[in-house]
């Protein structure tokens, strides 16, 4: 491992991406603590961190890295273009020009990407306006946490551009991260939110532990589940149905080509952290909306869509499987898959090629997929559920955890293949098996070369 590390550094590319990487990291956490004009945070932060602060405001705060808390331009975080995101891939399966501009190779994925960077402007327009809303209604012990001098349409003009240019910005970072530092920009821009506000929980629990709030048995059996979810994890992040896979031999030239096995691995987690994320900006959307106005049915389902109810996690375990199969058919085609065997002289043992094969593959990744759905809501659903009986004051449940975890093992083997490509050793040594990562980017983000 410490081979591996210090030869990260002897690759001038690599050591440039990577350098490039945590410089844009840096910028976006500096960015975090630039307020909205007209504002009071310390009202802000007083207020959230009450017990009955709200799910929408603690999960807002959450995924934007603690930039809520603070009252920064980056409140919205990536939220708006993760939700695009999820808008444009819709449009794309309904739409047929957009079906067929995303066919057309790189120029046509580029136009695609323009039209998502489009809806996240106005997406932050419209979640802006009801942020600026809601803050005008806020107030803690009499303080209000905008100030009396500024509230108004004029609060409300400057909140929504700063907030809709704040998230333009970190939309742009995580771009730059994606073309030319290590890849997957936007996961590791929510990666570093999460990452960043480890340090002030671990102190927080330290508080209520001396202060007799957490038990200490109960503090020792939250960090064993912790560690035992992140091994789960990494367990089914690993983990491969493979189907075995012939080519039939083919002589050309005089000379003799395929006649191997091999197999085809597809991976009980096709998606990703993608699921969850989506998810949870889709739930948020709600709240954010009722910001506008005091309407009685937004005002209900905001209500009823609490962090802590029944309604709230089984929504949320609904639109993770959703998103779960939803996110595998857009990114894994078997008809595809199919045809390329066929194409090579590759075929499943007992299984015609073609149309059957197709379906084969598509009824086996079907299967796993439930499996891995399953797998997904229970380490994002049961874990924030002990985390809020058992009364631990930050919310890194299994959604925080399952995120970090996924991301930090993409980078690593993104890392890897750089490694091998230059023929060094990877972090598991010579003979070490390689670690197995996947793309988290976002639908309609530019791949990284």
């Amino acid at each position: 491992m410490a081979t591996a590390i210090a030869n990260m550094f002897r690759i001038p590319e690599l050591r440039k991406r990577i350098l490039f990487t945590v410089g844009i990291l840096a910028v976006y956490r500096l960015g975090i603590f630039v307020s909205t004009p007209g504002v009071d945070r310390h009202v802000m932060k007083q207020l959230l961190n009450q017990p009955n602060s709200g799910s929408f405001a603690t999960l807002f705060n959450f995924f934007s890295g603690g930039a809520l808390e603070r009252l920064s331009v980056y409140a919205l975080g990536i939220m708006p273009y993760i939700s695009s995101s999820i808008i444009m891939q819709l449009l794309t399966v309904v739409i047929p020009t957009l079906e067929r501009l995303n066919k057309e190779g790189d120029q046509g994925r580029r136009k695609v990407v323009q039209y998502t960077r489009y809806g996240t402007v106005v997406l932050s327009i419209i979640q802006g306006t009801g942020i600026a809303f809601w803050l005008e209604r806020l107030n803690y012990q009499g303080n209000s946490v905008v100030r009396p001098e500024w509230a108004g349409w004029g609060f409300r003009f400057v909140t929504v551009v700063s907030l809709a240019a704040g998230t333009a910005f970190i939309m742009w970072l995580g771009e730059q991260i994606t073309d030319r530092g290590i890849g997957n920009g936007i996961s590791l821009i929510i990666f570093a939110g999460i990452v960043a506000r480890l340090p002030n929980a671990v102190i927080e629990s330290s508080t209520y532990l001396r202060e007799g709030l957490i038990r200490p048995f109960t503090a020792v059996g939250l960090l064993i589940v912790s560690i035992a979810v992140i091994g789960f994890i990494v367990f089914m992040e690993r983990g491969q149905r493979r189907i075995p896979v012939q080519y039939a031999k083919r002589v050309v030239g005089g000379r003799s080509y395929g006649g191997q096995a091999t197999h085809l691995p597809l991976k009980v987690n096709t998606s990703g952290v993608i699921p969850p994320i989506f998810a949870s900006s889709i739930l948020m959307l709600p709240a954010s909306m009722a910001g506008f106005a005091e309407w009685g049915w937004l005002a209900k389902v905001r209500d009823t869509l609490q962090g802590d109810g029944f309604a709230y996690h089984t929504l949320y375990v609904l639109l993770i499987i959703f998103f779960c199969y939803f996110y595998t058919s857009v990114t894994f085609n078997p008809v595809d898959v199919a045809d390329n065997l066929k194409k090579f002289g590759g075929y499943i043992p007992g299984i015609r090629p073609g149309k059957a094969t197709a379906d084969y593959i598509d009824k086996v990744l079907t299967r796993i997929t439930f499996g891995g759905a399953l797998y997904i809501s229970a380490v994002c659903v049961l874990p924030s559920i002990l985390v809020q009986q058992f009364n631990v004051p930050f919310q890194f449940g299994g959604t925080g955890l399952l995120i970090v975890v996924g991301v930090a093992l993409d980078t690593v083997q993104q890392v890897e293949s750089h490694l091998i490509t230059h023929h060094y050793d990877g972090f598991t040594g010579p003979r070490g098996p390689r670690i197995r990562g996947r793309r988290v980017s976002i639908p309609g983000a530019p791949v990284s070369p």
